[in-house]
């Protein structure tokens, strides 16, 4: 079956990542404990487990704010709402499950991938926005690299990802490697998408038969449930932070671990938050303003700078 006609969606590697991980995984000490071999089909497995979306999506419950089983309850209704406003999307089950060792994560199953015959009309998206979607997530506008000559709002069309980053914006007829992810319902003109003077923003195409059935948490909840993944939690509950402890994030945004890190101090205390790029820490601002969080601190300033011995360094910046 050719790639592009799979009903199971890989989220695309670079070449240089590939070669990366690689190196990474099949060293000098895989192969001491290991045939070349095992080591290669492990280093497969772990590509197979790194190039499709999760078996669970996680959400962070900001249980600073509010009990677990409480937040668990209202993130249900939530979602169960949603799917009444969606009348095309299919109506199934929000299973909503505690993380059976860590009492501040909820997990939700991810259903697929799932038979969904593709359509004639093709949108085409850029590998992080494909990735996106195979995760729960609308098409955002912004994320669309082409589409049909003369799409209107309310066309019925198939998304696909940009495997190797070669589709162009404007695009009407792209023909590179691709990989479908779903079908969804323009919510936008090709015209409203392309054309605009100003930079385009909102849903562009709403998924109605993703491949992967996920809910999507835009809008929702958003100080009580915060999208992150696993590993992520797990660092916040590793380092242990207290109540009046003053902690120095070096390499801060988007916030996520740093507002885990803050949630688990009760607020009480002081995260220092620093990151280079001044963009960026207006987002670890905005983190912290949606999940009530006033002790963290974010500041725009090179970590490498961040500790010294100098006393007489000027510190304006920071």
């Amino acid at each position: 079956m050719p790639e592009e006609m799979s009903i199971f969606p890989r989220i695309a590697l670079k070449p240089e990542v590939h070669d990366y991980l690689r190196n990474v995984f099949i060293n000098k000490e895989v192969l001491a404990a290991v045939s070349q071999g095992e080591a290669e089909q492990r280093f497969q497995r772990l590509l197979s487990c790194l190039s499709h979306p999760p078996a669970l999506t996680c959400v962070r419950a900001s249980t600073h704010l509010a009990s677990l089983e409480e937040i668990q309850h209202r993130l249900g209704e939530e979602l169960k709402q949603q799917q009444k406003c969606d009348s095309q999307s299919e109506d199934i089950s929000v299973i909503i499950l505690p993380h059976p060792h860590i009492p501040d994560v909820l997990l939700l199953p991810v259903i697929g991938p799932r038979p969904v015959v593709q359509l004639t009309s093709e949108v085409i998206v850029g590998a992080q926005c494909g990735s996106a979607v195979l995760r729960g997530a609308h098409v955002f506008a912004p994320g669309i690299l082409a589409t049909p000559k003369f799409m209107k709002t309310g066309d019925a069309v198939s998304v696909f990802s940009d495997l190797e980053g070669k589709c162009t914006r404007g695009n009407k007829d792209f023909k590179g490697k691709k990989v479908f992810v779903g079908n969804g319902v323009a919510e936008m003109d090709r015209s409203g998408i392309f054309c605009s003077d100003e930079p385009v923003k909102g849903v562009g195409i709403r998924m109605v038969e993703p491949l992967y059935q996920s809910p999507s948490f835009d809008g929702v909840l958003p100080s009580l449930a915060f999208l992150q993944n696993l590993p992520s939690v797990v660092v916040g509950h590793v380092l242990g932070p207290r109540p009046g402890e003053r902690i120095l994030d070096m390499c801060a945004a988007p916030g996520g671990k740093t507002c885990h890190i803050a949630a688990l101090m009760r607020g009480q205390g002081e995260v220092v938050a620093l990151d280079k790029i001044r963009g960026k820490v207006e987002r670890i601002r905005q983190n912290a303003k949606a999940l009530h969080l006033d002790c963290i601190k974010a500041h725009c300033f090179n970590s490498i700078k961040a500790v010294c011995t100098d006393q007489a360094q000027d510190t304006e910046e920071f």
